[in-house]
């Protein structure tokens, strides 16, 4: 059997401090002053360490608080609130006025993260530009609880079982994607390094993709490119939805201001053809000269990282567009050694989108698991 109750009932709600830059850059002292930045680097879920660290003497001119080990926390404001990270304070620690805590009180502490990990909180922020939650909004927020704190505390172990399980079939999945990109980058090394290249400036092989689609944009999806390659845009078109580029069989594209961490995408032949936005570089291989699909997998491997790299002048978030990329060097292969290391790299492509399905259905389990373990409407009945 079981109640309805509200995080105010269950747990003390509690909120970080203002933490002045003067006070920030510590790294060596006893007391970790946790960011919302500091959250990817929770170990299953709990964070015992912080890029900064303060003392007693400092909390105490800060005017913070420190929060005991098992505090549940999560952002509270902005973007990183509507990504619904959660984590919990391993150590003693304080945290800044992004973040908000539960310290369990009367529940099994296990239970409660997990009904957290459930809960979005994109559902109780306010709508403006700059969302956020504020911590009587958190205090309503409803949790089925069973009487029996035996039952609330097999509930959690079950989770946490199921949910190492999925972690340990995702990081598999993770090794066997790691190793389809080094077998990739193999192939690239071998053409270059057993045939007799030549070094040419990438504006000589390259052509750039300048020209709108025109009337005929409503044909085609918006595409945009990721870390991972092509990828649905998460945008519709804009204003002027004629000035989006074709990105069609063949083609190579990249976001101008984040090809530094790998947004680059290649339409395959297999591949619905596509528009992408007219901010971004588009590009096809010379014809006879470069194979597309090639020179798709050398920007992405160590060579064309090396190259990017080299072109950079050190901002965080430059703009590289093709008339810089096109003073870098590339050592080119014949043609036809290209044309053969492709056949070999599209080999790899229905094995990387079966991977890919995997991993999507993977990470759809969990919160498929905890809407089964707190469901609502379920626990009302049995109430």
């Amino acid at each position: 059997m079981s109640e309805i109750k509200t995080l105010a009932d269950v747990a003390h709600i509690v909120a970080g401090s203002g933490f002045n830059e003067a006070f920030q850059g510590q790294t060596n002292l006893p007391i970790p002053f946790v960011k919302v930045s500091d959250f990817q680097s929770s170990v299953d879920n709990w964070l015992s360490s912080a890029a900064n660290s303060v003392n007693e003497d400092m909390l105490k001119a800060l005017g913070a608080k420190k929060y005991p080990a098992g505090t549940i926390i999560f952002p509270k404001v902005g973007g990183a609130l509507l990504t619904n990270k959660r984590t919990r304070l391993a150590v003693e620690s304080a945290m800044d006025n992004n973040v908000m805590g539960l310290i369990p009180l009367g529940i099994d502490p296990d239970y409660l993260f997990y009904f957290m990990c459930l809960f979005d909180m994109g559902s109780i922020a306010n709508a403006q530009a700059l969302p956020s939650v504020s911590a009587s909004a958190v205090a309503k927020i409803e949790i089925p609880v069973p009487v029996s704190r035996e039952i609330q505390r097999q509930i959690a172990n079950k989770l946490k079982t199921q949910l190492a399980e999925v972690e340990t079939a995702r990081q598999a999945l993770e090794i066997r994607q790691q190793e389809i990109v080094k077998l990739a980058n193999a192939y690239i090394r071998q053409s270059i390094v057993h045939s007799k290249v030549s070094e040419c400036p990438l504006g000589d092989v390259l052509d750039e993709v300048k020209k709108g689609i025109g009337e005929r944009w409503a044909d085609y999806p918006v595409l945009g490119a990721t870390r991972d390659g092509l990828a649905p845009a998460k945008e519709p078109p804009g204003k002027q939805p004629q000035r989006y580029k074709p990105v069609f069989s063949g083609t190579v594209f990249y976001n101008p201001m984040r090809i530094l961490i790998g947004s680059i995408a290649f339409v395959d032949d297999d591949d619905q053809p596509g528009i992408t936005s007219p901010d971004y570089v588009a590009l096809q291989g010379k014809p006879g000269i470069v194979d597309s699909r090639w020179f798709y997998y050398w920007l992405r491997s160590p060579y064309g990282v090396q190259c990017i790299n080299s072109l950079a002048r050190g901002a965080v978030r430059e703009r590289m567009l093709f008339n810089r990329l096109a003073e870098g060097f590339i050592q080119l292969p014949p043609y036809s050694e290209q044309v053969r290391i492709s056949a070999a790299l599209k080999q790899l492509q229905p094995v990387k989108a079966a991977i890919k399905q995997q991993l999507d259905d993977l990470n759809k389990i969990p919160e498929r698991l905890l809407a089964k373990a707190f469901d609502f409407n379920h626990e009302r009945r049995s109430s």
